[in-house]
C-alpha cells in the first residue's frame, strides 16, 4: 500500500494505517494519548552523533542521507518489519521535525522505498 511520511502534530487520520514514531526522543508537547501511536520505533532513528553532524542543515542533506543509509544497512532487524508491512498496508512515518523535506523520515521512507524496489517481497 506504501510508506507516508507525516508529522506527529498534524491530525490523525482514518487513512494514516500503521502509525509509526521513527523519533529518538519523545516529541515535545505530544501526549502519548493523544499520538495514536501504533508503534514507536526508537531503534531506526539516527545515531545521536549523525543527528548533530546533521543539524538539520539542507546543505547537509546528501551527506546526511549516505551516512544514515549506511547506519540503516546494520539495522535491518528493526525496520525491515517496517519495509514487510507497508507491502500490503498503509504505513505512516512520524517525526517531529520542523523541516518538512529535510529531516530523517523523509531519508527513511526514501531508504525503504528503494530497498523495496530492489529486493521486493520475501
Amino acid at each position: 500500500m506504501g510508506i507516508v511520511v507525516k508529522r506527529i502534530y498534524a491530525p490523525v487520520s482514518t487513512t494514516d494505517g500503521h502509525r509509526v514514531l521513527v523519533d529518538r526522543l519523545w516529541p515535545r508537547g505530544v501526549r502519548k494519548e493523544d499520538a495514536a501511536l501504533d508503534e514507536w520505533l526508537r531503534e531506526v532513528a539516527p545515531s545521536p552523533a549523525l543527528r548533530r553532524w546533521f543539524g538539520h542543515d539542507p546543505a547537509r542533506w546528501e551527506g546526511f542521507r549516505h551516512r544514515y543509509a549506511a547506519e540503516l544497512d546494520g539495522l535491518i532487524d528493526h525496520w525491515r518489519p517496517l519495509a514487510d508491512r507497508a507491502l500490503h498496508h498503509r504505513l505512516t512515518l512520524l517525526y517531529a521535525a520542523r523541516d518538512e523535506e529535510h529531516n530523517h523520515a523523509v531519508a527513511l521512507k526514501g531508504y525503504l522505498d528503494n530497498w523495496l524496489r530492489t529486493h521486493g517481497p520475501r
